[in-house]
């Protein structure tokens, strides 16, 4: 971000406070539209600091806790599900100087309440307390008005001031809106019209006014900017898009001078505030440490993580018996939903073995639906496009799929057009009521249909192909082995009248489906030409291999697999599959549906047709583990549709490239999720999405809570809590990893930020050795022993 010095501040000052700003906007995470959701790590601006310094911090600029609630976590003490040993492991394990000193003094201590935290006021908090009006709800109301309209997405059929800045675009809106006005805030228009003209000035103009040092500017810009909820979070996302193609963007240091210019204001019209103000300031200036209650939450947090981690110990006991060549191999998404279905799949046959992978298949796809010119994106949002596709389909019907879609938006203009949407609803409201009827019984649904079969624009060369199926195959460790019939499974989710659809979707695919990603590959491995040239690359697929593609329904567990490659020969394998998922969908619909409310296995096909269902459902709810290793490590177990499953055999990983893959990759996409799931949990105020019940969709990005307000962003209540408890059992993710712990650490440490997520507690890693715990990492690329090496060195 480029910033102007102010003329009435010294230089130094000037760099200071910038870099404060640009600190605080780097503090928030990015938040993706509805039609593209990814999870994200709310933390991602505090990966440089361990949990109790981000406590810290968050209970300054949010008023938010990082941890379960201490009464949760020590009624699991008190049950036995935490033992002594785990505080004990986790006390020993904490650095701070203020933990407990010992065991005795941490259990006596943990049993006190925890203090709430509380964010330090706004001049509008202040203000609101001085005056009796509720200056933050009047900011929220008016922000998100011009917001709603300013990062519209195509919902609205006209934006205010569009291509303009959001600072310039807001200082035009908001020097006519006369709301803060008659709410009592007299001369905000002209207070508007006279601010600076760039959002850099008015940073420093109101810094000086506020008295906000650089001492204090970097949380105090932060709380603004929290302040301002999943509409900061809206423009960080579009930044991340810029710097993902190399450029930069400056719409968050608008929205921090847009912010800024209220708090100026609020000052301005009650000037008795000046004193408890600057008590604030001072506050914010002060050094930035963790409470003795924060060191101890941490420690007990981590305490339930070691529980957890226990378990995986006791469950993991050595791998299972080597097979003969399989009579079905499926390979799914990493997803902890597959985890489910694999086990299911499995328990039909003793020569069916599965894999796992990331849903995208390796494939690094913009993808074109059928009539668009939009290319949406089918990789991880840490990734960018190299290769576009498109429906494989002939110029007629393309033009024809065109002619449609646009009459389909030339409709609806209609519909929702300000004048004629009166005329539509008398003259062709009637028509709807069938329509309204089949839908509210659930006959209206289509499930997840299917595209025309994809193929690459452009077209590969042969060498291409070969290159680009041989790298694939290898992350994938599918290199020998083959069996008659592979099916490559990527996931999607059926559901009805649901603005969060994508968030059910594929992460690994950017908030799509993973159909494209595994058609294609399966149209690339399926080749003539890749299967003549992949023998020169080391691997030779049998003659009698036939890859399928498939889309499993994680609403409903049903599977559709993809004819698009003829294949007589393997018509009985095909019938003898499909018959095997059928049954194994059957047996996952029994499991999955006691956890959610109210359901029964066949209740699971009917709620995703039901658009009144908040919960069709659990999604990721429940991921607490992340195991690559070979299938053998973790066949046969039960992990409850808790653990992400990626398939890796190190030792045919030449330069450990693969395992490098996974660990900047696939874990950081879990960990995305894992600490989604975990904020949305802990601080559902600051990171949740809130009620699904009072949802509306604004600028087809987000959603508000009634008829606007602050943009939420996160997981929605409804996602991980069943209306009496959580659903979501908020643990960092343990990340386990079959390779050596020399490989492990020399990845580690030539990725920094990867390396950050682990020595800051962010996540656990643990290497396994024969399918066993074998050592834990601590911070510094050291490990000590865990699991039965750590049992018999005691």
């Amino acid at each position: 971000m480029m910033f102007l010095k102010h003329a009435q501040i010294a230089p130094t000052m000037v760099s200071k406070l910038l870099a404060a700003a640009e600190a605080a906007a780097r503090a928030i995470p990015p938040a993706f539209p509805l039609d593209a959701t990814v999870a994200v790590n709310p933390f991602l601006g505090q990966t440089g600091e361990d949990l109790a310094m981000a406590s810290a911090r968050l209970s300054r600029v949010a008023g938010a806790a990082l941890t379960a609630p201490r009464a949760e976590l020590v009624a699991r003490v008190k049950a036995g599900t935490i033992t002594d040993d785990d505080l004990a492991a986790a006390l020993i394990a904490a650095s701070s100087p203020l933990k407990p000193r010992d065991l005795a003094e941490f259990k006596a201590r943990m049993h006190a309440p925890a203090p709430t935290p509380q964010a330090l006021p706004t001049v509008a908090d202040l203000a609101a307390r001085a005056t009796g009006t509720d200056w933050p709800a009047v900011i929220a109301r008016s922000f998100g008005l011009w917001a709603a309209g300013h990062f519209d997405r195509g919902q609205a059929l006209w934006t205010p001031r569009p291509g303009q800045g959001a600072f310039a675009a807001w200082r035009d809106w908001a020097s006519h809106d006369l709301t803060p006005e008659i709410a009592g805030l007299k001369g905000f228009c002209a207070h508007v019209a006279e601010a600076p003209d760039t959002p850099e000035r008015a940073i420093l103009r109101a810094a000086e006014r506020l008295g906000i040092g650089p001492e204090a500017a970097e949380t105090a810009f932060h709380r603004l900017l929290v302040d301002l909820g999943g509409w900061a979070m809206h423009a960080r996302w579009i930044l991340w898009q810029a710097e993902l193609t190399g450029g930069s963007d400056t719409t968050l240091t608008d929205l921090l001078a847009i912010r800024l210019v209220w708090e100026e204001a609020l000052l301005a019209h009650a000037p008795a505030l000046a004193g408890d103000w600057q008590a604030v300031v001072a506050a914010h200036a002060a050094p930035l440490t963790p409470t003795p209650d924060q060191v101890l939450d941490a420690i007990l947090q981590e305490a339930a993580e070691r529980a957890h981690q226990r378990g995986l110990d006791a469950l993991l006991t050595g791998p299972a018996e080597a097979k003969a060549r399989p009579v079905l191999q499926a390979t799914f998404c990493i997803d902890v939903r597959s985890e489910v279905f694999r086990r299911a799949l499995e328990a039909q046959d003793a020569r069916i073995e599965t894999m796992g992978f990331a849903g995208f298949f390796g494939l690094p796809l913009a993808h074109r639906a059928p009539g668009s010119d939009t290319a949406e994106a089918h990789l991880p949002a840490l990734l960018n496009p190299a290769l576009t596709s498109a429906p494989d389909l002939s110029p007629a019907v393309e033009a024809d799929l065109r002619i449609a879609a646009r009459a389909r938006r030339a409709w609806g203009r209609f519909r929702q057009a300000a004048v004629s949407s009166f005329a539509f609803v008398e003259a062709a409201g009637p028509l709807y009521g069938g329509k309204l009827v089949k839908d509210a019984l659930g006959f209206g649904a289509k499930g997840l249909a299917p595209e025309p079969a994809p193929r690459i624009e452009g077209g590969l060369t042969a060498a291409q192909k070969v290159q680009t199926a041989a790298a694939v195959l290898r992350a994938m460790s599918m290199t020998e082995g083959h069996a008659r019939l592979v099916l490559l499974i990527g996931h999607g989710a059926q559901v009805t009248n649901n603005p969060h659809e994508s968030a059910y979707h594929c992460g690994a695919c950017c908030g799509q489906t993973g159909e494209v990603s595994s058609r294609l590959l399966a149209l690339l491995l399926n080749d003539a030409e890749t299967r003549a040239g992949l023998p020169a690359e080391g691997i030779a697929l049998p003659a009698d291999t036939l890859f399928v593609a498939g889309l499993h329904d994680t609403v409903t567990d049903e599977i559709t697999l993809y004819p698009d490659t003829a294949a007589p020969d393997h018509a009985a394998d095909l019938a003898q599959a499909r018959a095997w998922l059928a049954a194994a969908a059957r047996i996952a619909r029994a499991e999955r549906a006691p956890r959610l409310p109210g359901a029964s296995p066949a209740d699971l096909i009917r709620r995703a047709a039901d658009w009144a269902e908040v919960r069709p459902e659990w999604g990721l709810a429940g991921c607490a583990a992340f195991i690559a290793a070979p299938r053998r490590a973790t066949a046969g177990r039960d992990l409850k549709g808790r653990a992400f499953l990626h398939d890796y055999g190190w030792q045919k990983d030449q330069g450990f490239a693969t395992l490098e893959l996974i660990l900047t990759a696939p874990v950081v996409v879990a960990s995305w999720i894992s600490l989604q799931y975990y904020g949305s949990t802990v601080a559902p105020q600051v990171f949740g999405g809130g009620n699904k019940l009072i949802h509306n969709v604004v600028g087809g990005i987000g959603v508000v809570e009634g008829n606007g307000g602050v943009l939420r962003a996160g997981l929605p209540l409804q996602t991980i809590h069943d209306g009496e408890r959580a659903a979501h059992d908020p643990l960092r993710l343990s990340v386990l990893v079959e390779a050596p712990a020399e490989a492990i650490a020399a990845v580690l440490e030539k990725h920094p930020s990867v390396r950050a997520l682990f020595d800051n507690g962010w996540l656990h890693l643990f290497v396994l050795e024969g399918g066993r715990i074998a050592a834990r990492y601590r911070p510094g690329l050291t490990w000590e022993a865990a699991g039965p090496a750590a049992r018999k060195a005691a």
